[in-house]
Protein backbone atom coordinates (compact mmCIF):
# COMPACT_ATOMS: atom_id res chain seq x y z
CA UNK A 1 0.00 0.00 0.00
CA UNK A 2 1.35 3.72 -0.94
CA UNK A 3 0.58 6.81 0.71
CA UNK A 4 0.40 10.07 -1.30
CA UNK A 5 2.81 13.02 -0.35
CA UNK A 6 1.48 16.12 -0.31
CA UNK A 7 3.46 19.77 -0.31
CA UNK A 8 4.39 22.20 2.50
CA UNK A 9 2.57 25.58 3.15
CA UNK A 10 2.72 27.63 6.26
CA UNK A 11 4.60 25.08 8.08
CA UNK A 12 2.37 21.76 7.66
CA UNK A 13 1.45 19.42 5.14
CA UNK A 14 -0.79 21.02 3.05
CA UNK A 15 -2.88 18.26 -0.01
CA UNK A 16 -4.09 21.65 -2.09
CA UNK A 17 -7.01 21.23 -4.34
CA UNK A 18 -5.61 19.25 -7.18
CA UNK A 19 -6.42 15.56 -7.31
CA UNK A 20 -3.57 14.74 -9.69
CA UNK A 21 -0.76 12.38 -8.71
CA UNK A 22 2.45 10.56 -9.95
CA UNK A 23 4.10 7.73 -8.93
CA UNK A 24 7.26 7.60 -7.28
CA UNK A 25 9.62 5.24 -7.94
CA UNK A 26 12.43 3.03 -5.86
CA UNK A 27 14.98 3.26 -9.41
CA UNK A 28 16.60 -0.27 -7.73
CA UNK A 29 13.52 -2.18 -7.13
CA UNK A 30 11.54 -1.11 -10.54
CA UNK A 31 8.66 -0.56 -7.99
CA UNK A 32 6.35 2.46 -7.21
CA UNK A 33 7.14 3.59 -3.36
CA UNK A 34 4.27 6.23 -3.41
CA UNK A 35 2.59 9.01 -4.80
CA UNK A 36 3.23 12.91 -5.16
CA UNK A 37 -0.02 15.24 -5.51
CA UNK A 38 0.63 17.58 -8.35
CA UNK A 39 -0.12 20.98 -7.82
CA UNK A 40 -2.57 23.14 -10.12
CA UNK A 41 -2.14 26.70 -10.94
CA UNK A 42 -4.45 27.90 -7.91
CA UNK A 43 -2.93 25.54 -5.76
CA UNK A 44 0.02 27.42 -6.74
CA UNK A 45 -1.55 30.78 -5.98
CA UNK A 46 -2.80 29.70 -2.71
CA UNK A 47 1.24 28.23 -1.67
CA UNK A 48 2.22 31.61 -2.82
CA UNK A 49 -0.10 33.61 -1.66
CA UNK A 50 0.34 31.97 2.15
CA UNK A 51 4.57 32.83 1.41
CA UNK A 52 3.76 36.55 0.93
CA UNK A 53 1.97 36.79 3.70
CA UNK A 54 4.76 35.12 5.91
CA UNK A 55 7.49 37.14 4.00
CA UNK A 56 7.64 40.19 6.31
CA UNK A 57 8.52 38.94 9.60
CA UNK A 58 11.59 37.09 8.08
CA UNK A 59 12.16 39.98 6.30
CA UNK A 60 12.22 42.32 9.22
CA UNK A 61 13.88 39.92 11.54
CA UNK A 62 17.93 40.53 11.87
CA UNK A 63 20.88 39.51 9.97
CA UNK A 64 21.85 37.72 13.75
CA UNK A 65 18.41 36.10 14.00
CA UNK A 66 18.39 34.74 10.06
CA UNK A 67 21.51 33.25 10.58
CA UNK A 68 21.77 31.16 13.86
CA UNK A 69 18.12 29.94 12.56
CA UNK A 70 20.19 28.67 9.43
CA UNK A 71 23.35 27.92 11.87
CA UNK A 72 20.46 25.32 13.90
CA UNK A 73 20.02 23.99 10.24
CA UNK A 74 23.18 23.39 10.10
CA UNK A 75 23.47 21.35 13.15
CA UNK A 76 20.90 19.28 12.46
CA UNK A 77 21.21 18.26 8.76
CA UNK A 78 24.47 17.28 10.02
CA UNK A 79 23.38 15.19 12.61
CA UNK A 80 20.52 13.51 10.79
CA UNK A 81 22.87 13.60 7.10
CA UNK A 82 22.72 9.48 7.27
CA UNK A 83 18.98 9.89 7.00
CA UNK A 84 18.59 11.87 4.09
CA UNK A 85 21.52 10.14 2.51
CA UNK A 86 18.92 7.01 2.62
CA UNK A 87 15.54 9.20 0.86
CA UNK A 88 17.91 9.90 -1.44
CA UNK A 89 19.04 6.47 -2.31
CA UNK A 90 15.70 4.96 -2.03
CA UNK A 91 14.08 7.73 -4.96
CA UNK A 92 16.95 8.77 -7.03
CA UNK A 93 19.15 5.64 -6.82
CA UNK A 94 22.64 7.09 -6.40
CA UNK A 95 24.77 5.25 -3.55
CA UNK A 96 24.52 6.00 -0.34
CA UNK A 97 28.70 7.36 -0.55
CA UNK A 98 27.31 9.56 -2.98
CA UNK A 99 24.20 10.72 -1.48
CA UNK A 100 26.38 11.60 1.55
CA UNK A 101 28.92 13.63 -0.86
CA UNK A 102 25.71 15.53 -2.04
CA UNK A 103 24.82 16.67 1.53
CA UNK A 104 28.36 17.77 1.84
CA UNK A 105 28.56 19.91 -1.11
CA UNK A 106 24.86 21.27 0.18
CA UNK A 107 25.87 21.74 4.26
CA UNK A 108 29.27 24.00 2.93
CA UNK A 109 26.83 26.53 1.58
CA UNK A 110 24.88 26.60 4.74
CA UNK A 111 28.13 27.12 6.24
CA UNK A 112 28.68 30.00 4.04
CA UNK A 113 25.31 31.71 4.83
CA UNK A 114 25.84 31.36 8.23
CA UNK A 115 28.23 34.19 7.49
CA UNK A 116 26.15 36.01 5.17
CA UNK A 117 26.33 39.33 6.92
CA UNK A 118 29.80 40.22 5.79
CA UNK A 119 28.37 40.46 1.83
CA UNK A 120 24.83 41.92 3.29
CA UNK A 121 27.05 45.46 3.57
CA UNK A 122 26.54 48.47 1.97
CA UNK A 123 29.00 50.83 0.75
CA UNK A 124 29.04 54.82 2.01
CA UNK A 125 30.65 57.82 0.52
CA UNK A 126 30.94 60.88 2.48
CA UNK A 127 30.18 64.47 1.69
CA UNK A 128 30.38 63.89 -2.07
CA UNK A 129 29.06 67.20 -2.27
CA UNK A 130 28.63 69.70 0.60
CA UNK A 131 27.14 68.03 3.26
CA UNK A 132 26.07 65.18 1.46
CA UNK A 133 26.59 61.75 1.56
CA UNK A 134 26.03 58.22 -0.35
CA UNK A 135 25.26 55.44 0.65
CA UNK A 136 23.89 51.76 -0.45
CA UNK A 137 21.64 49.27 1.50
CA UNK A 138 20.99 45.56 0.28
CA UNK A 139 17.45 44.07 0.86
CA UNK A 140 15.88 40.89 0.26
CA UNK A 141 13.70 40.54 -3.21
CA UNK A 142 10.74 38.87 -1.86
CA UNK A 143 9.13 35.66 -2.40
CA UNK A 144 11.73 33.76 -4.56
CA UNK A 145 10.78 30.72 -6.62
CA UNK A 146 13.55 27.84 -6.71
CA UNK A 147 13.05 24.47 -9.46
CA UNK A 148 15.40 22.01 -8.72
CA UNK A 149 16.16 18.84 -10.82
CA UNK A 150 16.13 15.10 -9.93
CA UNK A 151 19.48 14.40 -10.25
CA UNK A 152 20.24 16.38 -6.43
CA UNK A 153 17.19 16.51 -4.92
CA UNK A 154 19.12 17.58 -1.98
CA UNK A 155 22.07 19.57 -3.21
CA UNK A 156 20.63 22.15 -5.63
CA UNK A 157 18.17 22.92 -3.43
CA UNK A 158 20.66 23.88 -0.95
CA UNK A 159 22.62 25.93 -3.14
CA UNK A 160 19.65 27.98 -3.31
CA UNK A 161 17.41 28.04 -0.13
CA UNK A 162 20.22 28.54 2.54
CA UNK A 163 21.40 32.10 0.99
CA UNK A 164 17.79 33.58 -0.30
CA UNK A 165 16.76 33.20 3.48
CA UNK A 166 19.58 34.48 5.06
CA UNK A 167 19.25 37.06 2.89
CA UNK A 168 16.00 37.64 4.17
CA UNK A 169 13.50 36.12 1.15
CA UNK A 170 10.57 33.96 1.58
CA UNK A 171 11.03 30.68 -0.73
CA UNK A 172 8.97 28.53 -2.80
CA UNK A 173 10.81 25.55 -4.03
CA UNK A 174 9.29 23.11 -6.43
CA UNK A 175 11.20 19.76 -6.61
CA UNK A 176 11.10 17.28 -9.40
CA UNK A 177 8.15 15.25 -8.86
CA UNK A 178 10.71 12.03 -9.74
CA UNK A 179 12.02 11.72 -6.42
CA UNK A 180 10.29 14.96 -3.98
CA UNK A 181 10.74 13.22 -0.84
CA UNK A 182 13.93 15.04 0.26
CA UNK A 183 12.44 19.00 -0.40
CA UNK A 184 9.73 18.20 2.41
CA UNK A 185 12.61 16.21 4.71
CA UNK A 186 14.38 19.76 4.50
CA UNK A 187 11.67 21.93 4.89
CA UNK A 188 10.52 20.20 8.44
CA UNK A 189 14.13 20.47 9.20
CA UNK A 190 14.39 24.26 8.47
CA UNK A 191 10.73 24.80 10.78
CA UNK A 192 12.66 22.74 13.34
CA UNK A 193 15.72 24.87 13.21
CA UNK A 194 13.23 27.71 13.67
CA UNK A 195 12.37 29.24 10.52
CA UNK A 196 9.08 30.84 10.71
CA UNK A 197 5.72 28.95 9.15
CA UNK A 198 5.54 30.26 5.82
CA UNK A 199 8.61 31.42 5.52
CA UNK A 200 9.67 27.82 3.38
CA UNK A 201 6.93 26.78 0.61
CA UNK A 202 7.39 23.23 -1.18
CA UNK A 203 5.06 22.89 -3.99
CA UNK A 204 5.00 19.53 -5.52
CA UNK A 205 4.44 19.45 -9.48
CA UNK A 206 5.04 19.26 -13.18
CA UNK A 207 4.92 21.65 -15.85
CA UNK A 208 1.50 23.09 -14.70
CA UNK A 209 3.39 24.29 -11.13
CA UNK A 210 6.05 25.00 -13.21
CA UNK A 211 4.30 27.36 -15.55
CA UNK A 212 2.21 29.26 -12.70
CA UNK A 213 5.35 30.16 -10.85
CA UNK A 214 7.08 31.65 -14.29
CA UNK A 215 4.08 34.43 -14.73
CA UNK A 216 3.52 34.77 -10.88
CA UNK A 217 3.08 38.34 -10.57
CA UNK A 218 4.14 38.07 -6.27
CA UNK A 219 7.23 35.44 -7.16
CA UNK A 220 9.72 38.20 -7.79
CA UNK A 221 12.69 35.43 -9.03
CA UNK A 222 13.01 32.42 -10.58
CA UNK A 223 16.44 29.93 -9.79
CA UNK A 224 16.78 26.58 -12.05
CA UNK A 225 18.88 23.81 -12.67
CA UNK A 226 18.17 21.71 -15.51
CA UNK A 227 18.52 20.53 -19.16
CA UNK A 228 19.60 23.46 -21.60
CA UNK A 229 16.20 23.06 -23.57
CA UNK A 230 14.11 23.80 -20.03
CA UNK A 231 16.70 26.50 -19.11
CA UNK A 232 16.24 28.34 -22.05
CA UNK A 233 12.42 28.19 -21.35
CA UNK A 234 12.52 29.08 -17.98
CA UNK A 235 14.80 32.34 -18.58
CA UNK A 236 12.59 33.45 -21.71
CA UNK A 237 9.08 33.02 -19.81
CA UNK A 238 10.51 34.26 -16.53
CA UNK A 239 12.13 37.26 -17.74
CA UNK A 240 9.37 37.62 -20.10
CA UNK A 241 7.25 37.90 -17.13
CA UNK A 242 9.75 40.84 -15.77
CA UNK A 243 11.58 38.38 -13.10
CA UNK A 244 14.85 37.71 -12.44
CA UNK A 245 15.99 34.66 -13.34
CA UNK A 246 19.21 32.69 -12.97
CA UNK A 247 18.68 29.10 -14.57
CA UNK A 248 21.50 26.60 -15.09
CA UNK A 249 21.16 24.45 -18.53
CA UNK A 250 23.17 21.23 -19.27
CA UNK A 251 26.64 20.41 -20.58
CA UNK A 252 28.82 18.12 -22.39
CA UNK A 253 32.21 18.55 -20.38
CA UNK A 254 35.35 17.75 -22.25
CA UNK A 255 38.55 15.88 -20.06
CA UNK A 256 41.75 16.51 -22.34
CA UNK A 257 44.79 13.90 -21.40
CA UNK A 258 48.00 15.30 -22.81
CA UNK A 259 51.18 13.12 -22.60
CA UNK A 260 52.63 13.85 -20.18
CA UNK A 261 49.61 13.43 -17.84
CA UNK A 262 50.14 10.82 -15.11
CA UNK A 263 47.93 8.25 -16.91
CA UNK A 264 46.88 6.51 -13.90
CA UNK A 265 45.87 9.38 -11.95
CA UNK A 266 43.89 10.46 -15.56
CA UNK A 267 42.05 6.64 -15.64
CA UNK A 268 41.03 6.77 -12.26
CA UNK A 269 39.51 10.92 -12.64
CA UNK A 270 37.88 9.91 -15.86
CA UNK A 271 36.46 7.18 -14.20
CA UNK A 272 35.15 8.69 -11.02
CA UNK A 273 33.84 11.71 -12.79
CA UNK A 274 32.16 9.31 -15.53
CA UNK A 275 30.33 7.37 -13.67
CA UNK A 276 29.87 8.95 -10.33
CA UNK A 277 25.83 9.18 -9.79
CA UNK A 278 25.47 6.84 -12.83
CA UNK A 279 26.65 10.10 -15.00
CA UNK A 280 23.23 11.64 -13.84
CA UNK A 281 24.91 15.40 -13.00
CA UNK A 282 25.73 18.13 -15.17
CA UNK A 283 29.44 18.21 -14.09
CA UNK A 284 29.76 14.69 -15.04
CA UNK A 285 32.81 13.93 -17.54
CA UNK A 286 31.59 12.59 -20.52
CA UNK A 287 34.21 13.07 -23.35
CA UNK A 288 37.61 12.08 -22.69
CA UNK A 289 39.89 14.24 -25.46
CA UNK A 290 42.78 11.72 -25.76
CA UNK A 291 46.36 12.93 -27.30
CA UNK A 292 47.29 9.81 -29.99
CA UNK A 293 50.51 9.07 -28.34
CA UNK A 294 48.60 7.97 -25.31
CA UNK A 295 45.04 6.99 -26.48
CA UNK A 296 45.54 3.28 -26.18
CA UNK A 297 47.43 2.84 -22.77
CA UNK A 298 44.51 5.52 -21.65
CA UNK A 299 41.56 3.43 -22.63
CA UNK A 300 43.08 0.38 -21.04
CA UNK A 301 43.60 1.50 -17.82
CA UNK A 302 39.98 3.11 -18.00
CA UNK A 303 38.78 -0.36 -18.85
CA UNK A 304 40.70 -2.34 -16.05
CA UNK A 305 39.23 0.21 -13.85
CA UNK A 306 35.57 -0.32 -15.14
CA UNK A 307 35.80 -4.12 -14.82
CA UNK A 308 36.18 -3.51 -11.04
CA UNK A 309 33.18 -1.57 -10.54
CA UNK A 310 29.93 -3.37 -8.77
CA UNK A 311 26.59 -2.06 -9.87
CA UNK A 312 23.57 -2.66 -7.66
CA UNK A 313 21.61 -1.27 -5.15
CA UNK A 314 22.75 1.74 -3.73
CA UNK A 315 22.31 0.45 0.09
CA UNK A 316 24.20 -2.70 -0.73
CA UNK A 317 28.15 -0.99 -1.03
CA UNK A 318 28.30 -0.92 -4.62
CA UNK A 319 29.92 1.80 -6.63
CA UNK A 320 27.20 2.49 -9.26
CA UNK A 321 23.33 2.55 -8.96
CA UNK A 322 20.53 2.38 -11.74
CA UNK A 323 19.19 5.35 -13.68
CA UNK A 324 16.17 7.45 -12.38
CA UNK A 325 13.47 5.82 -15.10
CA UNK A 326 13.20 3.11 -16.86
CA UNK A 327 12.63 5.24 -19.76
CA UNK A 328 15.86 7.02 -19.08
CA UNK A 329 17.87 4.06 -18.97
CA UNK A 330 16.00 2.92 -22.22
CA UNK A 331 16.90 6.27 -23.79
CA UNK A 332 20.89 6.37 -22.42
CA UNK A 333 21.26 2.93 -23.57
CA UNK A 334 20.07 3.61 -27.47
CA UNK A 335 22.91 5.67 -27.27
CA UNK A 336 25.54 2.70 -27.70
CA UNK A 337 23.58 1.30 -30.49
CA UNK A 338 23.64 4.47 -31.95
CA UNK A 339 27.09 4.69 -31.23
CA UNK A 340 28.37 1.34 -33.09
CA UNK A 341 26.16 2.40 -35.87
CA UNK A 342 28.48 5.69 -36.35
CA UNK A 343 31.65 3.42 -36.51
CA UNK A 344 32.60 3.94 -33.19
CA UNK A 345 33.90 0.81 -31.25
CA UNK A 346 32.27 0.07 -28.28
CA UNK A 347 34.85 -1.31 -25.90
CA UNK A 348 32.66 -1.80 -22.65
CA UNK A 349 29.06 -2.42 -23.41
CA UNK A 350 26.99 -1.85 -19.88
CA UNK A 351 23.78 -3.51 -20.94
CA UNK A 352 22.63 -6.68 -19.67
CA UNK A 353 25.85 -6.57 -17.13
CA UNK A 354 24.83 -8.67 -13.56
CA UNK A 355 23.68 -6.27 -10.78
CA UNK A 356 23.75 -6.50 -7.34
CA UNK A 357 20.20 -5.70 -6.59
CA UNK A 358 16.64 -6.55 -8.06
CA UNK A 359 15.81 -8.11 -11.98
CA UNK A 360 13.18 -5.15 -12.07
CA UNK A 361 15.68 -2.29 -11.53
CA UNK A 362 16.88 0.54 -13.70
CA UNK A 363 19.78 -0.69 -14.33
CA UNK A 364 23.30 0.07 -17.21
CA UNK A 365 26.48 -0.72 -16.15
CA UNK A 366 29.10 1.70 -17.04
CA UNK A 367 29.91 1.70 -20.77
CA UNK A 368 32.81 3.09 -23.05
CA UNK A 369 32.87 3.99 -26.07
CA UNK A 370 36.30 4.55 -28.46
CA UNK A 371 36.86 6.77 -31.25
CA UNK A 372 33.44 8.55 -31.48
CA UNK A 373 32.89 10.88 -34.09
CA UNK A 374 32.41 14.39 -33.85
CA UNK A 375 29.38 14.31 -35.84
CA UNK A 376 27.53 10.97 -33.83
CA UNK A 377 24.81 11.81 -31.56
CA UNK A 378 27.05 10.19 -28.94
CA UNK A 379 29.37 13.14 -28.88
CA UNK A 380 26.92 15.91 -29.69
CA UNK A 381 24.07 14.60 -27.41
CA UNK A 382 23.94 15.43 -23.44
CA UNK A 383 23.46 11.38 -22.68
CA UNK A 384 23.24 12.13 -19.29
CA UNK A 385 24.56 8.39 -18.06
CA UNK A 386 26.73 6.09 -17.73
CA UNK A 387 28.37 6.44 -21.30
CA UNK A 388 31.40 7.57 -21.73
CA UNK A 389 33.16 8.32 -24.98
CA UNK A 390 36.67 8.69 -25.96
CA UNK A 391 37.59 11.32 -28.90
CA UNK A 392 41.18 11.00 -30.22
CA UNK A 393 43.19 13.97 -31.23
CA UNK A 394 46.16 15.04 -32.50
CA UNK A 395 47.48 17.56 -30.23
CA UNK A 396 46.52 20.34 -27.89
CA UNK A 397 45.49 22.55 -30.37
CA UNK A 398 42.89 20.30 -31.45
CA UNK A 399 41.44 19.21 -28.54
CA UNK A 400 40.89 23.20 -27.61
CA UNK A 401 39.27 23.73 -30.68
CA UNK A 402 37.13 20.91 -30.25
CA UNK A 403 36.26 22.13 -26.69
CA UNK A 404 35.36 25.79 -27.75
CA UNK A 405 33.24 24.01 -30.54
CA UNK A 406 30.87 22.74 -28.50
CA UNK A 407 27.34 25.22 -27.70
CA UNK A 408 27.86 23.98 -24.29
CA UNK A 409 30.23 25.38 -21.61
CA UNK A 410 30.00 24.36 -18.22
CA UNK A 411 32.81 22.37 -16.87
CA UNK A 412 36.37 21.06 -18.77
CA UNK A 413 39.71 19.29 -17.27
CA UNK A 414 42.39 19.14 -18.47
CA UNK A 415 45.34 16.18 -16.94
CA UNK A 416 49.07 17.58 -17.24
CA UNK A 417 52.05 17.83 -15.61
CA UNK A 418 53.13 21.08 -17.41
CA UNK A 419 52.53 23.83 -15.83
CA UNK A 420 52.37 26.31 -18.89
CA UNK A 421 50.22 24.11 -20.81
CA UNK A 422 47.27 24.21 -18.04
CA UNK A 423 48.01 28.04 -17.92
CA UNK A 424 47.65 28.30 -21.62
CA UNK A 425 44.73 25.91 -21.18
CA UNK A 426 42.79 28.02 -18.16
CA UNK A 427 42.97 30.83 -20.45
CA UNK A 428 41.66 29.43 -23.86
CA UNK A 429 39.11 27.51 -23.31
CA UNK A 430 35.93 29.42 -23.26
CA UNK A 431 33.83 27.23 -20.38
CA UNK A 432 33.21 28.42 -16.65
CA UNK A 433 34.64 26.07 -14.54
CA UNK A 434 38.02 24.29 -15.24
CA UNK A 435 40.48 21.25 -13.30
CA UNK A 436 43.55 20.99 -13.76
CA UNK A 437 44.07 17.68 -12.90
CA UNK A 438 40.87 17.90 -11.00
CA UNK A 439 37.89 16.13 -13.41
CA UNK A 440 35.05 17.65 -11.36
CA UNK A 441 35.67 21.12 -10.70
CA UNK A 442 32.90 21.91 -8.61
CA UNK A 443 33.78 25.78 -7.05
CA UNK A 444 33.33 25.27 -3.14
CA UNK A 445 30.55 28.00 -2.06
CA UNK A 446 32.74 31.12 -1.40
CA UNK A 447 33.01 31.12 -5.05
CA UNK A 448 30.11 30.54 -7.34
CA UNK A 449 28.88 28.18 -9.99
CA UNK A 450 28.29 28.42 -13.47
CA UNK A 451 29.03 28.23 -17.00
CA UNK A 452 29.19 29.63 -20.29
CA UNK A 453 27.33 29.30 -23.51
CA UNK A 454 24.05 26.79 -23.64
CA UNK A 455 24.92 26.42 -19.71
CA UNK A 456 23.56 29.45 -18.49
CA UNK A 457 20.69 31.73 -19.29
CA UNK A 458 21.20 35.00 -17.98
CA UNK A 459 24.36 36.12 -15.30
CA UNK A 460 23.42 35.21 -12.57
CA UNK A 461 25.62 32.33 -11.20
CA UNK A 462 24.65 30.10 -7.92
CA UNK A 463 26.21 30.40 -4.55
CA UNK A 464 28.49 32.71 -3.19
CA UNK A 465 29.30 36.02 -4.24
CA UNK A 466 26.66 35.82 -7.24
CA UNK A 467 23.73 34.33 -5.06
CA UNK A 468 23.99 36.44 -2.55
CA UNK A 469 23.92 39.57 -5.09
CA UNK A 470 20.87 37.86 -7.07
CA UNK A 471 18.69 37.44 -3.93
CA UNK A 472 19.07 40.92 -2.93
CA UNK A 473 18.54 44.13 -4.21
CA UNK A 474 20.79 47.51 -4.43
CA UNK A 475 19.31 50.94 -3.06
CA UNK A 476 21.25 54.13 -3.56
CA UNK A 477 20.52 56.77 -0.71
CA UNK A 478 21.67 60.33 -1.21
CA UNK A 479 20.99 62.47 2.08
CA UNK A 480 21.96 66.19 3.49
CA UNK A 481 21.59 66.95 7.19
CA UNK A 482 21.34 70.21 7.90
CA UNK A 483 24.29 71.55 10.43
CA UNK A 484 22.01 73.00 13.79
CA UNK A 485 23.36 76.03 13.50
CA UNK A 486 21.79 76.79 9.77
CA UNK A 487 19.03 79.24 10.37
CA UNK A 488 17.50 79.32 6.51
CA UNK A 489 14.69 77.72 4.78
CA UNK A 490 17.03 75.01 2.60
CA UNK A 491 15.03 73.39 -0.84
CA UNK A 492 17.73 71.33 -1.99
CA UNK A 493 18.97 72.82 -5.26
CA UNK A 494 22.34 72.88 -6.04
CA UNK A 495 23.52 76.41 -5.96
CA UNK A 496 27.21 78.29 -7.31
CA UNK A 497 29.05 80.75 -4.72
Amino acid sequence: MTHTLGHWVSGSDWDGASERTAPVYNPARGAVTKHVRLASAADVDAAVAATAAAWPVWRDASIAKRTSVLFAFRELLNARKQELAEILTAEHGKVLSDALGEIARGLEVVDFACGVGQLLKGTYSENVSTDVDVYTLRQPVGVVGVISPFNFPAMVPLWFLPIALAAGNAVVLKPSEKDPSASIWLARLFAEAGLPEGVLTVVNGDKEAVDALLVHPDVRSISFVGSTPIAQYIYATAAGAGKRVQALGGAKNHMLVLPDADLDLAADAAVNAGFGSAGERCMAVSVILAVDAVADALVAKITERMSTLRTGDGTRGCDMGPLITREHRDKVAGYLDQAASDGATVVVDGRGIDVDGEADGFWLGPSLIDRVPLDSAVYRDEIFGPVLSIVRVSGYEEAVDIINASPYGNGTAIFTNDGGAARRFQREVQVGMIGVNVPIPVPVAYHSFGGWKASLFGDAKAYGPYGVSFFTQEKAITSRWLDPSHGGLNLGFPQNA
